[in-house]
């Protein structure tokens, strides 16, 4: 392995969306912007608990439309145990509320439908602030 390639930094991102649809978006893109990268998929808020304790996710992608738990919920949840990882709430509903509440937890709000510029600049964000944790 070339001394370029030993300084990427692999990252593990779940995306959480009860949508199959919505999380091959999410792959898609996340394939073509960090294929280095490991992404992994959670169906739900329990899912998404469950891989969070077992597994060592850096990166969280959370739909904020989801039955039984929304978006944020699960946000608060994630935010008591991994206060400082980074997490994008994906919506289409713009409300300014929901919005002002995903950075209340301290998350970035990434429109839906999804593009590759704004999931490059979360992902981009979010790498930069794993670094400097990491120091």
């Amino acid at each position: 392995m070339g001394s370029k390639e030993e300084k990427i930094r692999m990252h593990k991102v779940m995306v959480v969306d009860d949508s199959k649809l919505a999380r091959m978006v999410v792959a898609s893109a996340f394939r073509r912007l960090r294929p280095e990268w490991e992404l992994v998929e959670a169906v739900n808020a329990e899912d998404a608990l469950t891989r969070i304790s077992k597994e060592s996710v850096d990166i969280a992608l959370i739909d904020f439309n989801m039955p039984d738990v929304d978006g944020l919920a699960l946000l608060a949840k994630v935010r008591a145990s991994q206060p400082s990882m980074p997490i994008a709430i994906l919506s289409a509903n713009l409300q300014d509320e929901i919005i002002a509440r995903a950075r209340e937890l301290n998350a970035a709000f990434v429109p839906k439908p999804l593009t590759d510029d704004a999931l490059d600049a979360f992902l981009s964000g979010a790498a930069l602030r794993l670094k400097k944790a990491a120091k």
